[in-house]
């Protein structure tokens, strides 16, 4: 399989998850590449008695997530998610291409922001044996497949408008000087009503939500890995009228204000 390269984000202090955790990314088979943007396994063995409390920001996808006793499919979730491992155990996930899964909901994707859904309910299979079946896979690889054949139960026709939702996102993980929804649409060239129409119907969440949500993750993974940058005009380059508005956005979503949340990481590293 072919693992993702770049740099996750969205994982808080990514010094500390790394000695608790294994982290891996595939890209999926051709077939489902029009759907998924890529798996994601996380796996674990504490020792006894260590307890290691996971957050993780959130972004505009999707994701089906099969978990002992928690599989579902995840619609995007607008606060930040904890997640406890102890003991041992794995999990695997799917990652879904903004856009992507409203083929598979058939209804407006904000229908399922912030909310669980069975994999009974979108896919034909039974929930625990579906989840049962991905877990007792013997590796990585076996996982990624048993997963992939659930998928291809419910395959539906790729929806041209996936690459036009992806090209806006595109333009706002590139261009960091949009900040406002107005530059999106302007730059997407179409109509504000337009764009917050089809982020309604294909995303699951504002134009101004994810404009913001992208300049913060990229703020925590400039901060989480040592980056010097000045708070003050990190702020003003994200659109905040002051730092601290920005400060305060960032402590809710992160947990820790900017400056404390730099210096964990570096002391973790």
């Amino acid at each position: 399989m072919q693992t993702v390269t770049s740099r996750p984000k969205g994982v808080v202090n990514p010094a500390a998850a790394g000695k608790a955790f294994r982290l891996e990314r595939y890209l999926p088979p051709p077939d489902l590449a029009p759907f998924v943007e890529y798996f994601w396994l996380v796996a674990w063995q504490l020792p006894d008695g260590v307890v290691h409390v996971q957050r993780t920001l959130p972004s505009p996808c999707i994701h089906l997530v099969f978990d002992a006793g928690r599989t579902a499919v995840f619609g995007v979730m607008t606060g930040a998610f904890e997640y406890t491992l102890k003991d041992s155990g794995r999990i695997l996930g799917v990652r879904f291409l903004p856009g992507a899964f409203r083929s598979f909901l058939k209804q407006p994707v904000q229908s399922a922001t912030n909310r669980e859904l069975p994999l009974s309910a979108l896919f034909d299979c039974d929930d625990a044996e579906a989840e049962r079946s991905v877990l007792a896979a013997a590796d990585d690889a076996g996982m990624v497949e048993t997963a992939s054949a659930i998928l291809r139960r419910a395959l539906p026709a790729p929806d041209p408008q996936t690459a036009r939702i992806a090209q806006i996102l595109e333009a706002v993980q590139q261009h960091p000087d949009i900040t406002q929804v107005r530059q999106l649409a302007d730059h997407a060239g179409i109509g504000v009503r337009s764009l917050q129409m089809l982020f309604k119907e294909y995303v699951g969440a504002t134009p101004k939500w994810v404009i913001r949500r992208n300049r913060l993750l990229d703020a925590a993974d400039q901060l989480a890995h040592g980056s010097d940058v000045d708070l003050a005009a990190l702020a003003q380059a994200l659109g905040y009228y002051d730092q601290a508005h920005f400060t305060t956005d960032f402590e809710k979503l992160v947990g820790k204000p900017p400056a404390d949340y730099r210096r964990s990481c570096k002391e973790q590293a």
